[in-house]
């Protein structure tokens, strides 16, 4: 996972707000008690926690500066803080490609969250962590999403077991503000332990035009997997919320909610089976609903039978409690 350094200086509220939500790095005057924290000197920082050192601080203006955090990172430097100004994707597209092999981490400035969010896409694997001041606690919140968000998820081949209509029920077609590509979707589930991909509407039927911004993600009582690694339940979602979009091939990418629709319609439930774990999930029964096999065919829940082979991702996760892991013993059926 990708590091965020909290900037908490004179702001003990953002301190107490952020070590609530688990971070455990933070930019500080002196060091904090438990906690890694970055101590700003004339040329850098000093990082105090288990493995004290020496953090060199760049700012990069020219080619110069980049080839001074190559030479850093050669010389066996750990980690390096970069600053940019205006220009900031070539320089560290550069930077990263430079440094690639020497086992030395970038951490970026950033100014807002769009800035951390281009740091940490760069290339597609981006700079190794952020270090920013969230202006209040749900742009700090955001922060968390986008390092924490996985940059692939592993993705299963599942074989449909069962298939049949569960009568009329209330299911939510989650807008997002993006407009995804074909084999992109949401994962959503009935079961902590297996998440379906869920296609979006790109394709559209004869009934409907293209709606690639849209998943029909399915019944309101579903998991839906979210950029954190947590789980929300498809009632819950509001505009304004993000959602981890993920690809046929695992790419992963966050998308913020415009809208949820939640209505009654005649819903579907879908079983399918990997290896010795069996999930669900409950979805519209229209043909604009769409599961995804493994050499990328685009099926319709109207279509699916039995023995189809479809793309699942597996979670280790037994349990959850207000969408967080839990290790205890549940049985969900």
């Amino acid at each position: 996972m990708k590091k965020v350094v909290v900037n908490v200086e004179g702001d003990e509220t953002l301190f107490r707000k952020a070590l609530s939500q688990g971070v455990q790095s933070f930019l500080a005057q002196s060091p904090l008690q438990g906690v890694e924290t970055y101590v700003p000197t004339q040329d850098g920082y000093v990082r105090h926690g288990e493995k004290k050192a020496t953090v060199p601080r760049v700012v990069i203006k020219s080619p110069k500066d980049l080839e001074h955090v190559a030479e850093l990172a050669r010389s066996g430097a750990d980690e390096v803080v970069i600053a940019t100004g205006d220009w900031k994707i070539i320089p560290v597209e550069n930077l990263l490609a430079m440094i690639e092999g020497t086992g030395c981490r970038i951490l970026a400035e950033v100014s807002n969250v769009s800035e951390a969010e281009i740091f940490i896409n760069i290339l597609e694997k981006g700079v190794n962590g952020i270090v920013a001041k969230p202006a209040n606690e749900q742009e700090l919140r955001i922060l968390l999403e986008l390092v924490k968000k996985p940059a692939e998820i592993p993705l299963v081949e599942a074989v449909v077991e069962e298939v049949r209509p569960v009568g009329v029920g209330d299911r939510a077609c989650v807008d997002t503000v993006t407009m995804m590509e074909i084999g992109e979707g949401l994962l959503v589930g009935s079961h902590a332990s297996m998440f379906f991909l869920i296609h979006n509407e790109a394709v559209g039927s004869s009934f409907t035009s293209p709606r690639p911004f849209r998943v029909n993600a399915g019944a309101v009582h579903s998991y839906v997997l979210m950029p954190d690694g947590n789980t929300r339940y498809l009632s819950e979602l509001e505009a304004g919320d993000r959602v981890l979009i993920v690809s046929r091939t695992g790419r992963t990418r966050i998308a913020s909610i415009g809208r949820v629709k939640i209505e009654r319609r005649p819903l579907r439930l879908v079983k399918a089976r990997y290896n010795d774990m069996v999930g669900a999930v409950t979805v519209q029964d229209a043909e604009t609903i769409r599961f995804i096999t493994p050499s990328g065919e685009l099926v319709p829940v109207t279509e699916l039978k039995k023995n189809d082979k479809i793309l699942c991702h597996i979670s280790q996760t037994r349990g959850r409690h207000f969408g967080m892991a839990v290790e205890e013993t549940v049985v969900e059926k």
